[in-house]
């Protein structure tokens, strides 16, 4: 087993304990673009949720845009197949670092309607939160420094790397 397969199995067990039996059929998983799909493609794959996975592209909701500049040209826009109106949502991401990323998916969730939960799983936790979210579901949590960063690319094979830069 690979590294990332073991932290592929700890999420779904974690995830298993989260999600009762009889509420599945209401749970609706949705990535965040890129990193976060590829996690959740795995996790659905491995919960089998009845439901279809959603994606989610929150690059026109970012706060950063004064520093990085506007994306005009958006290529993999959001896909919500379901309503979310109710339901319990997974929301999933690759790396849980400032909380900005998750509070601008938790806007544009919110453009879509109003669910009756939202969890949060994501494959690395880091220190460095900005903001008041925390992660429900936790692959590994790393202590890296603030001149290191995480990589991860994928869909397949996903690999997973720790940058450092000076």
């Amino acid at each position: 087993m690979t590294y990332l397969e073991a932290l592929f199995a700890s999420m779904t067990r974690q995830l298993t304990q989260l999600i009762p039996p009889h509420e599945q059929e209401n749970v609706f998983m949705v990535g965040i673009h890129t990193g976060g799909v590829w996690v959740a493609e795995q996790l659905h794959r491995r919960l089998q949720l009845p439901l279809p996975l959603g994606r989610l592209n929150i690059a026109f909701y970012r706060d950063d845009f004064t520093r990085i500049g506007l994306h005009p040209h958006v290529t993999d826009a959001s896909y919500l197949p379901v309503e979310i109106e109710n339901r319990h949502i997974i929301l999933v991401d690759d790396v849980l670092y400032s909380g900005r990323t998750v509070r601008a998916a938790h806007n544009e969730l919110f453009d879509y309607g109003r669910p009756a939960s939202i969890k949060l799983a994501v494959l690395i936790e880091r220190p460095g939160r900005e903001l008041p979210i925390q992660a429900d579901v936790v692959g590994v949590s790393l202590a890296l420094t603030a001149n290191q960063h995480i990589k991860l690319t994928g869909p397949d094979p996903l690999s997973l790397d720790i940058l450092t830069f000076d």
